[in-house]
C-alpha cells in the first residue's frame, strides 16, 4: 500500500484561542479555518509544559519524541537554568525522534525553519533541509539561517542572513520543495515557523488589518497577576508595563493577530502547492503549535504558566480517507507522534510515551486519556480532566520565588479561568479528587516534585 506524504507545520506561540476555527471572531484565519473544516479539529490537546523559561525547547522535544517532559531532553534536571549550556536542551539520545522513525521507514525527511534542540538531533532526523534556524528567537528579517549540512556541524560561517520576512522565507522554501519533489519515496516535510513569537512586527499589509482601538480585551484580562506564580520577572513578562495598561495590551493583541494572519496566508501557500501537484489526497497535513501565550490574560504576557492560554494548543489533522470532524476528548502533544505513525502505517517506537489519536479521528475510540498533566519548573503543576482543572503552585526552596497555593477551575462553566473554586467548601470533593489525580499523574511521569 502506498504510504501517504506528511506535512507537519508548527507555529511558535500560537494559542488555542487565537484562531477563527476555535471561536475567535476578531482574527482572520481563512486558510487554517478551511483546514479545520476539511480535517479533524481537536478541541482539547495540551502540552506537558516545561522545565525552562524557554518553553519551546521541551515542548518541541516532547513533540518529536512522543516522550513526556521529564524524558525527552538530555538533561533530567527539575528545571533548566536559562543560561545553562544548551547541550542540556538536546533531544535525548535514546529517544527515537519522529523524523528519525519515518526516515528509517523509507521517507524522505526534510526540515525547514526553527530547530531549538541542537544540530546533532536535527541531522539524526532529517536527510535534507534548507533555511534552518538554530535558536529560540530572532528578528523576523535578517535571521541567520543554514542550508542543510550533511556533516551536522552547521558552523556559524555557513549561515546566511535572510532578506525575507521569516514567515515568507519558510513557507516559500516549503512550497518550492513540494513543487520540485520528484522522488518515488514518500516525504515528511517539517515546517517550523518562528511566528507569531515576538518581536511581533507584522508587515504593513497585516498590521493594517487590525486597529488596536477596535480590539476587544479578553474577559480574563487583568492589570496584574494576583500572586507570585514563580516567574513574574522573566523577559516575556517585561514586554508590557506593569500594571498592564489596556491600550498597550490591545496593541500587543493587534500585532499578535497580524502575525497570525500572515502565517495563515503562508500556510495557505503550502496547501495550494500540494493541491497544484495533486498531492492533497495523498498527504497527511498537520497544523499545531509548540505552546500558547498569555498576551494580557490573567495579567501575564508570556507562556511561563499553566493557564489554558499557554498549555492548550491548536491541533488540526487532515488525513486521507478520514472524514471531517471534531474531537473533544483529551489529548496531549506527545500523542501527535504515535498518531502519525498509525495513520501512515509506520511502526511506533517503544520510546514514545504518547497514545495515538487516530481512533478518535475515525470514531473507533471515544477517549484515550482520563487526564492531562503539565509542569512549569519547580513552581507549578497542573492536571485537567476536561472539565475540572487544578493548578498547584509551590514556593521554590532554592530560588525563593513562588507561592504555596491552589487554583481549581470548572472549565465547562468558566473557560476563561476567572473563578477559583479551591477555597469553596461546596467543591471540596472535586478538589480532593483532582489533588489525587495530580499525585497520580506526577507518579506516572516520574516527576521529582511528587506532591505530598
Amino acid at each position: 500500500m502506498e504510504k501517504p506524504n506528511i506535512v507537519l507545520i508548527v507555529a511558535d506561540d500560537h494559542s488555542f484561542g487565537a484562531l477563527g476555527a476555535y471561536g475567535n471572531r476578531q482574527i482572520h484565519t481563512p486558510e487554517l479555518d478551511r483546514l479545520a473544516r476539511e480535517g479533524t479539529q481537536f478541541q482539547s490537546v495540551y502540552t506537558m509544559g516545561s522545565q525552562s523559561a524557554a518553553v519551546c525547547v521541551p515542548c518541541r522535544a516532547c513533540l518529536h519524541t512522543g516522550a513526556n517532559v521529564f524524558r525527552s531532553l538530555n538533561s533530567q534536571s527539575l528545571y533548566l537554568d536559562d543560561h545553562e549550556d544548551e547541550s542540556a536542551w538536546r533531544i535525548h539520545a535514546e529517544r527515537t525522534m519522529l523524523p528519525e522513525a519515518f526516515r528509517q521507514a523509507g521517507y524522505r525527511t526534510y526540515g525547514i525553519g526553527k530547530w531549538h534542540n541542537g544540530t546533532e538531533s536535527f541531522n539524526r532526523g532529517f536527510a535534507g533541509g534548507d533555511n534552518v534556524f538554530f535558536g529560540g528567537m530572532s528578528e523576523h528579517t535578517g535571521m541567520l539561517v543554514h542550508p542543510y549540512d550533511p556533516s551536522g556541524q552547521y558552523p556559524a560561517s555557513g549561515a546566511a542572513v535572510s532578506q525575507a520576512f521569516s514567515t515568507d522565507l519558510f513557507a516559500d522554501t516549503a512550497a518550492a520543495f513540494i513543487e520540485q519533489y520528484d522522488a518515488n519515496q514518500p516525504f515528511l516535510l517539517y515546517v517550523a515557523f518562528t511566528a507569531p513569537h515576538d518581536p511581533r512586527t507584522p508587515t504593513d499589509a497585516y498590521r493594517s488589518m487590525y486597529d488596536p482601538r477596535h480590539i476587544g480585551l479578553p474577559p480574563n484580562y487583568r492589570e496584574e497577576h494576583p500572586f507570585d506564580n514563580g516567574e513574574m520577572s522573566i523577559r516575556d513578562e517585561m514586554l508590557a508595563a506593569v500594571p498592564r495598561e489596556a491600550e498597550e495590551i490591545r496593541q500587543h493583541i493587534a500585532d499578535y493577530y497580524g502575525m497570525i494572519s500572515h502565517l495563515d496566508a503562508k500556510v495557505g501557500q503550502i496547501l495550494h502547492a500540494l493541491e497544484s501537484r495533486g498531492l492533497s489526497d495523498k498527504t497527511i497535513i498537520v497544523y499545531t503549535a509548540d505552546h500558547g501565550l498569555a498576551v494580557g490574560q490573567h495579567g501575564l504576557m508570556g507562556k511561563q504558566n499553566l493557564y489554558e492560554h499557554s498549555v492548550h494548543i491548536p491541533l488540526l489533522i487532515k488525513s486521507p480517507g478520514i472524514p471531517p470532524g471534531q474531537v473533544r476528548a483529551l489529548g496531549c502533544q506527545i500523542d501527535i507522534f504515535p498518531t502519525l505513525c498509525e495513520l501512515a502505517g509506520v511502526e511506533r517506537p517503544t520510546t514514545a510515551d504518547g497514545q495515538s489519536l487516530a481512533g478518535l479521528m475515525t470514531g473507533r475510540e471515544h477517549q484515550i486519556r482520563d487526564t492531562v498533566f503539565a509542569v512549569y519548573k519547580d513552581v507549578q503543576r497542573m492536571v485537567c480532566d476536561g472539565r475540572w482543572k487544578l493548578i498547584r503552585y509551590f514556593r521554590s526552596p532554592g530560588r525563593g520565588v513562588g507561592t504555596d497555593r491552589l487554583q481549581l477551575f470548572d472549565l465547562m462553566n468558566d473557560p476563561w479561568e476567572m473563578n477559583d473554586l479551591s477555597g469553596d467548601s461546596e467543591y471540596r470533593l472535586e478538589l480532593d479528587r483532582m489533588l489525587e489525580a495530580l499525585r497520580g499523574a506526577q507518579a506516572e511521569a516520574g516527576d521529582p516534585m511528587l506532591a505530598d
